[in-house]
Formats: C-alpha cells, sequence, structure tokens
C-alpha cells in the first residue's frame, strides 16, 4: 500500500472515530432521554440542532468521501479491516474525553485489533 492509499483509509478511519465521539458528545449534551410519540420531535429537534451532532454527521460525510478515494486505490479485503482500527481510537478517546472506563479486557481486546491490522497490512 502506498503513502496516499494509506493516508486515504487513515484519514477516512479516523473522521469515522471522530464522527462517534462527536455524536457521543452531542448525545451527553441532550441527555438521557426515551423516544414516545409525545417526545419524538422535539428531542428529534435537540438532537438536530446540537453543533457536536452537526459536526458529527459532517464528519460522516466526508469520511464517505474519503473512503471511497482510498477504496479506489486499495483492495477491499485489506481496506474494510483497517475500519477496525476506528475501535482502537474511540475507546481510547471515550477513556480520555468521556471518562469511559479502559479495563484490562478492552486492552487485550485493542492488543489483538492491533496486531490483526499489523499483519493485514504486511500482506
Amino acid at each position: 500500500m502506498n503513502p496516499i492509499s494509506l493516508f486515504c483509509i487513515l484519514a477516512g478511519v479516523t473522521l469515522n472515530a471522530g464522527a462517534q465521539l462527536l455524536l457521543k458528545a452531542g448525545t451527553n449534551a441532550v441527555g438521557h432521554f426515551e423516544f414516545t410519540r409525545a417526545n419524538i420531535l422535539p428531542i428529534g429537534f435537540r438532537l438536530a440542532t446540537q453543533p457536536p451532532i452537526i459536526a458529527g454527521l459532517a464528519c460522516y460525510v466526508v469520511s464517505v468521501v474519503v473512503w471511497i478515494v482510498g477504496l479506489s486505490r486499495v483492495d477491499v479485503s485489506i481496506a474494510y479491516p483497517m475500519l477496525s482500527l476506528g475501535y482502537v481510537v474511540n475507546a481510547l478517546a471515550a477513556w480520555y474525553l468521556f471518562g469511559e472506563v479502559m479495563s484490562v479486557q478492552k486492552l487485550v481486546g485493542i492488543g489483538i485489533i492491533l496486531i490483526g491490522v499489523f499483519v493485514l497490512a504486511r500482506s
């Protein structure tokens, strides 16, 4: 995989992970809610107008464009597993930004993902 292809794939993964984190920040700002017929419009409006959610959706749009460019350069059997790096980024960022628990079990899982991506990238 050449550097430009790798950049496209990693940028797509990073933007996708960033989108997830922004969506989480937006839902944290709204707080816990239940969707019922009575509140679907008010809650939907609150969610749709949260700046982090809007930014997260924008990240998704850009990530799709970058991902398509990456897929045009890399076999899908190599590119698609690279998406698992998003789990690593999100787990570490959620620990750092949102105070989520980082257990030994999660760290082992992250290690397994990283080993798998390394093996695939070298093939």
